[in-house]
Formats: C-alpha cells, sequence, structure tokens
C-alpha cells in the first residue's frame, strides 16, 4: 500500500480526506508514529478477504512492515473512516489472528452430524517470517460427539495464545445441533454443514501491539 504523509491532523482535515475517496491512517509500533493518508479502494485486499495479511507500507519513499490492527466503519454506509497500522520487525514476535481451514472428512458427518465450527481464527504469537497463512485443523478422526480444541492443535514456531480448552470444531448429531442454543464468544462465530465440510469467510486478521492511538 502506498501513502502520504498527513500535512495536517484534525477532524477538518480527516473529512477533507474521505471526500475525496482516501482513508485517515495511522501507524505505530516504531520509533514513532506517523499519520498519512491512502486511497480507500488500496483496502480491497487486506479487508475483504479471509486471509490474515501483512502489509508493506510504502510511505513518501519509506517502506516498513506492518499488520492491520484496528479499522472504524461509517455506521450507515460502511465507508472506512480511518485504519490503525502496527509496524512489524524481523526479530520481534506479532500477535496475529490467523484463520483456520479444514481438513478431511469426518466420520460424523458422513454419517449425518453437524459440523459446528466455533471459531474461524485463531490467535497466535510468533515472529513474521513464521507467521502462517492459515491452520490446519484435520477433522478426519471425529465422530458425532467429538470435538477438537486448541490444546490439540500443533504449529512449528507458533504459540497459540487462545486457552488449551477454547472449542474450534466440535460434531453434533443433527437434532441436537438444531436443538442446542450454542454459547459464542464475541470473538467466536458459528457455521454449521450438513454433509460436507467447509469453512466461510471470517473478518480482517488483527495483531496487538499495544494500545492504538485516537486521532484528534
Amino acid at each position: 500500500m502506498s501513502g502520504s504523509l498527513r500535512e495536517n491532523v484534525g477532524k477538518k482535515d480527516a473529512k477533507r480526506l474521505r471526500r475525496e475517496g482516501n482513508v485517515p491512517c495511522v501507524v505505530y509500533g516504531g520509533k514513532e508514529q506517523i499519520q498519512f493518508f491512502t486511497s480507500e479502494k488500496s483496502f480491497k485486499d487486506i479487508v475483504y478477504t479471509p486471509d490474515a495479511c501483512i502489509v508493506k507500507l510504502s510511505i513518501d519513499g519509506k517502506t516498513m512492515e506492518a499488520v492491520l490492527q484496528d479499522i472504524q466503519f461509517h455506521p450507515v454506509t460502511d465507508r472506512i473512516l480511518h485504519a490503525d497500522f502496527l509496524e512489524i520487525f524481523s526479530d520481534k514476535p506479532v500477535k496475529m489472528a490467523i484463520p483456520i481451514k479444514i481438513k478431511g472428512s469426518s466420520p460424523g458427518v458422513i454419517a449425518g452430524g453437524k459440523m459446528l465450527i466455533k471459531r474461524r481464527r485463531l490467535n497466535v504469537l510468533a515472529l513474521p517470517e513464521n507467521l502462517p497463512a492459515e491452520i490446519d485443523v484435520d477433522i478426519s478422526a471425529l465422530e458425532i460427539g467429538d470435538s477438537m480444541v486448541v490444546g490439540e492443535l500443533s504449529v512449528d514456531n507458533m504459540e497459540f495464545v487462545d486457552p488449551e480448552n477454547s472449542v474450534v470444531v466440535l460434531i453434533k448429531s443433527a437434532r441436537a445441533a438444531m436443538m442446542a442454543p450454542v454459547d459464542i464468544d464475541e470473538d467466536e462465530e458459528v457455521a454449521e454443514v450438513e454433509g460436507e465440510e467447509g469453512v466461510g469467510e471470517g473478518d480482517a486478521p488483527a495483531a496487538e501491539g499495544g494500545e492504538a492511538p485516537k486521532e484528534e
């Protein structure tokens, strides 16, 4: 993504940028915060995708790698109002939400059960070079009534941040899946698949590196 430094920082200048089709942004995590703006169209490949993305920012000749930390949308038009980026470094671990990918065929689903995906993304901590594009979740051994939790997953050179007992996917009988309410945490989503496995689109990736600064 290419951006330009903001000469003025304030609500009036931010409104002008949005009218021109740009998005006010900030990148932090390095030696200094950088206020910049970029075209709203440039967010297409990092926001409207299920993939986790590391972004190469080019701001007035300075290049850095970053992850999208936070993004604000207009409540009515859904236009992007503001975006926060966290600069990352090759020698510092970064926390990031990585999408899962279902692998294999569950005997429980083949027998008529339903697969409930409790977490579409998992929070991990790893050096940038070790961050995977997705995390494989093999369900080939799951019968009706079985589940898979975070503690049963293993990926080299990466640490899971979510609780080990957090359920990622479970197989329920079709009747139980329809009748029983499913409690979902704020960061969880549920997908029901009958007779086949699949995973839908998730939210935009997020990383953790400290409290995001607020625009004036």
